[in-house]
């Protein structure tokens, strides 16, 4: 796409918006460059034997075998749970505070997982070494190829033990990673003909529509994605979030910064002090729904709470990094759908 660029953003950016900063793409121990082809892929679906595949900054890892010890970024865990895959390891949120399973760890047990670090620039080498990796795979949210939750501190070192393998999810539709994962998870043994992996799918195919009707049947249904901090609220532009981009094509009306003011966070999103939260009129608001922010039953902000939408209830859950199987992205399109389809004109 056109808008298609690195984004220096800050680390309070990057969770407020799923923005993208930290790593340089990290070249395989054992994979080739490929500057001819940025996301396009191949894979080898065979559960033994040599392992090949081209990932979305166009290198190519390639393997003896199918690898066996994965250690990936949560987010990438969950989704191949999802297909039945399993890894040894994870970085990035996977436990909150009181031992439950993050939001973005999924259906996963993550007692049955070694947790290598789980907030931003936690990773932990010598765990990671001591799980003899084959491969490690992450999203990445640029264009550089950097890849999500690995620490530009320890990248080097962490480079060395593994070729690694990124899924962008950059400036693109929600469609195309998800099928990226899913062509990942059949690389890695997944049995895409399973029951549960088809009727997902299916049931994603049919939320998309439905989501698609709604929007279609009302037009005019303002919907604004939002994130909190204590200090301030962030507006995310439409522009670059695989989710947003995705709903924005199937219809979905959006409160759209300009690029003047998203300009500072590379077009991700605004900056809002709370005194200014009510700057742009939503009929609903879709709220960040990562542990690093503040959920909208905790806001105590009295702009908050005289904002319209917040005072019809018309307040949804976003997920900025969305977990990229069919599965766990079917309820959040059927979510959309029905806060549309029963929302009240209030902007």
């Amino acid at each position: 796409m056109s808008n298609a660029r690195v984004t220096p953003l800050t680390r309070r950016g990057i969770l407020a918006a799923g923005g993208a900063l930290g790593l340089g793409a990290v070249l395989a121990a054992c994979g080739d460059d490929d500057a001819k082809s940025g996301g396009s892929g191949s894979t080898a679906a065979a559960k033994s034997g040599p392992w090949t595949f081209k990932d979305d900054r166009g290198k190519t890892v390639k393997l003896d075998k199918v690898p066996a010890n994965i250690v990936a970024f949560t987010g990438v865990a969950a989704a191949l749970f999802d297909y039945g895959v399993s890894v040894k390891g994870v970085f990035g949120p996977t436990k909150t505070k009181d031992g439950k399973a993050d939001v973005q760890a999924g259906d996963m047990d993550i007692s049955k997982v070694t947790i290598l670090g789980n907030q931003w620039d936690q990773f932990n080498v010598e765990k990671y070494a001591a799980l003899a990796p084959d491969v490690l795979l992450s999203t990445t949210f640029d264009s550089a190829g950097t890849l999500w939750y690995v620490p530009e501190t320890s990248k080097d070192k962490i480079a060395k033990l593994a070729p690694s393998v990124a899924v962008s999810v950059f400036d693109r539709q929600l469609t195309g990673p998800l099928e990226r994962m899913y062509t990942l998870a059949e690389s890695l043994g997944a049995d895409l003909k399973a029951d549960k992996v088809v009727q997902a799918k299916k049931k994603f195919e049919a939320a998309a529509a439905r989501l698609r009707k709604a929007a279609k049947a009302h037009p005019g249904i303002k919907v604004m994605a939002g994130s909190a901090s204590a200090e301030l609220f962030y507006v995310s532009g439409s522009n670059l979030s695989v989710d947003l981009e995705y709903f924005k094509a199937l219809g979905v009306n959006f409160v759209e910064p300009s690029e003047a003011a998203k300009k500072a966070t590379g077009g991700w999103f605004e900056s809002l002090s709370w005194e200014n939260v009510d700057k742009y009129q939503a009929d609903i608001i879709m709220m960040d729904d990562r542990s690093s922010t503040i959920q909208p039953a905790d806001i105590d902000k009295a702009t908050w709470k005289k904002l319209p939408a917040v005072k019809a209830g018309q307040v949804i859950a976003r997920s900025p990094e969305p977990i990229l199987s069919y599965d766990k992205c079917t309820p959040l399109l059927d979510n959309l759908a029905e806060a549309i389809e029963n929302a009240k004109k209030v902007s």
